[in-house]
């Protein structure tokens, strides 16, 4: 059977030459003689993989100097409960952009653990668009402000992203980690799932300033404090060695591609491929507000339920699979993560073309 162009939300595509490799060393890793999921973490052989991991990460992301990289478990779900126990520490309190569905899960998720404030939201709106710096009213005194880059479920994205002040932000990238430049020195923490644009679910990225390790609260299981897995490389306990090692294999591609700038282009591109067709389609229309619009998640209807579903039908019957929409908003989604060729977005416009003068 031949491989489908996958838009699901995650998890998502992974490069075909990635997937090649890793089934080539499946069962011998280069001369080690043994595959890379019966590796102890604790061995050389293993020390190099996750150290390489760390370095190719470093450079694409443009990490500086003074930032620890940890490589955990939990995906970004977990670190909606270590970034309290870790950060609001200080004076207990801590501000939340409420700009989609994960957002708001990592708010409310945050409240178990101190007191959190809705510095801006779009909630009632829908999420069509994400609060602009100066509808957000910031704390003076917050442990730290935290934002979502991009709204997976919604299809929108901040293009300036909002100053806090002296108060460090915290960003949740899981769905546009490395598919578009970002200036690491303007965060304290950025962490994301890696199941979009980095390898396979299971495993999140973290990355955490220097002067920001060392608050967790007492409370903070071992497993969840910045401080101890920094110091022991990500390691308090057996690490996902298999998904660090896929990781590895896809910011290799990601690198030998030419990096975030490369990736960047490529990106812009399908998106406007996309969004371009809807701009003037007599059928299909984008959900989110323009000057918002993700690059990464497309949100698309018809304005009819059952043609939604029609197409979704006809879509996967062509090779197009997963673009039905989020449960809690309905319609159509392309994820159009790393992976997915311009050729991909390019076959789903023509299906999208066809079924329009089919209708």
């Amino acid at each position: 059977m031949e491989r489908v162009y996958n838009f699901s939300a995650g998890p998502a595509a992974i490069a075909q030459s990635v997937l090649e490799k890793a089934g080539g060393e499946l069962a011998c890793y280069r001369d080690k003689g043994m595959s890379v999921m019966e590796m102890s973490h604790r061995t050389p052989m293993f020390e190099e993989i996750l150290a390489e991991t760390t370095a190719i990460f470093k450079d694409l992301m443009g990490v500086p100097e003074g930032y620890d990289v940890l490589l955990l478990q939990g995906g970004a779900t977990q670190q909606f409960s270590a970034v309290p126990l870790n950060l609001c520490t200080g004076s207990g309190k801590a501000d939340y952009v409420d700009s989609g569905n994960f957002a708001h899960l990592a708010a409310k998720e945050a409240k178990r653990y101190g007191t959190i404030r809705i510095a801006a939201s779009s909630r009632e709106d829908n999420y069509t668009y994400v609060p602009d710096e100066d509808q957000i009213s910031w704390s003076e005194d917050a442990d730290y402000a935290h934002i979502t880059t991009n709204n997976t479920i919604y299809g929108t994205r901040y293009r300036k992203l909002p100053r806090a002040g002296n108060t460090p932000i915290v960003a949740d990238m899981s769905s546009n980690i490395l598919s578009e430049p970002y200036d690491v020195s303007k965060f304290g923490v950025i962490y994301a799932g890696a199941q979009k644009n980095i390898g396979p679910a299971g495993l999140c990225v973290v990355i955490v300033r220097h002067d920001l390790l060392g608050r967790a609260s007492p409370l903070c299981p071992k497993l969840l404090n910045w401080e101890d897995q920094q110091k022991n490389d990500s390691m308090v306990n057996t690490p996902n060695t298999f998904g660090i090692y896929m990781a590895k294999l896809g910011l290799e591609w990601l690198r030998d591609l030419g990096g975030l700038p490369a990736i960047y282009e490529q990106n812009k591109t399908k998106a406007a491929l996309l969004y371009d067709f809807l701009d003037n389609s007599r059928l299909f229309k984008g959900t989110a507000q323009k000057e918002y619009r993700s690059l990464t998640n497309v949100t698309f209807v018809t304005g009819d339920k059952d043609a939604d579903q029609a197409f979704v039908k006809h879509a996967a019957a062509q090779g197009l699979v997963n673009l039905k929409g989020h449960r809690n908003v309905g319609g159509m989604r392309a994820s159009i993560y790393n992976a997915m060729p311009v050729e991909g977005v390019r076959k789903l416009v023509d299906e999208m073309k066809m079924f329009e003068l089919r209708g």
